[in-house]
């Protein structure tokens, strides 16, 4: 009989730990985003990490602005960017309060709640394509800029937290290059992800966005 993912809230001191620790480390873990409409919880299958100033990657590698704030502050909470002028992106900030390190939620599985996913997913084939790919993640769990900064340590109050679920065994991890990541960035083998795992979306090289003629 397998027994039933681990209900017990992640503590801060989780997050409170290199980014290389902490992203694979997020791997099997349940995150759960509390709607109006009802809860919906994942199973993590895909992250990326993102090391702040020493990572050229980063969106805090030049250092602080409006739009990063939060990657500078305390652990365990959530930075949500806007992308593409359409898409929103998750995040977990990770590692000393300063150090702008983050995980992008990449993918994962659909464990509860997905006839609510999938009224804000009705281009997806099948299930498990529901939060395959970070935009599609985001766009599952209704997760746009107004969650940015959330405490995801607050406990049941909080609308985005983490569960500990049943981590992904060691043997079970990848890890590669991060996707469309350019430059000296991309190099990193910083994205891991659930061996075998179906949610988890397909590896792309960054290609340069060619300019209107």
């Amino acid at each position: 009989m397998i027994a039933a993912p681990d209900r017990t809230p992640l503590p801060r001191s989780f997050f409170d730990r290199p980014v290389l620790e902490v992203a694979p480390d997020l791997l099997g873990r349940t995150l759960v985003r509390r709607t109006p409409d009802g809860p919906i919880e994942l199973r993590l299958t895909e992250v990326e990490a993102y090391a702040g100033a020493a990572d050229p990657g980063s969106h805090a590698y030049r250092g602080r602005t409006a739009r990063n704030g939060v990657m500078f502050g305390p652990p365990g909470h959530a930075y949500v960017y806007f992308t593409y002028g359409m898409w929103h992106c998750l995040n977990l900030v990770c590692g000393p309060e300063g150090h702008a390190s983050g995980v992008l939620l990449r993918a994962g599985e659909i464990v509860a709640g997905a006839e609510l996913t999938r009224e804000r997913r009705q281009s997806a084939r099948n299930d498990k394509e529901l939060a395959k790919g970070p935009a599609r993640l985001a766009t599952a769990l209704d997760v746009d800029r107004s969650l940015d900064g959330t405490d995801v340590c607050a406990g049941p109050r909080s609308p985005l937290s983490l569960l500990t679920g049943t981590p992904t065994p060691a043997d079970q991890v990848r890890n590669g290059p991060r996707t469309g990541v350019s430059g000296e960035g991309g190099v990193h083998p910083w994205r891991f992800w659930t061996a075998n795992d179906p949610t988890v979306s397909p590896y792309r090289a960054h290609t340069p966005r060619r300019r209107a003629t």
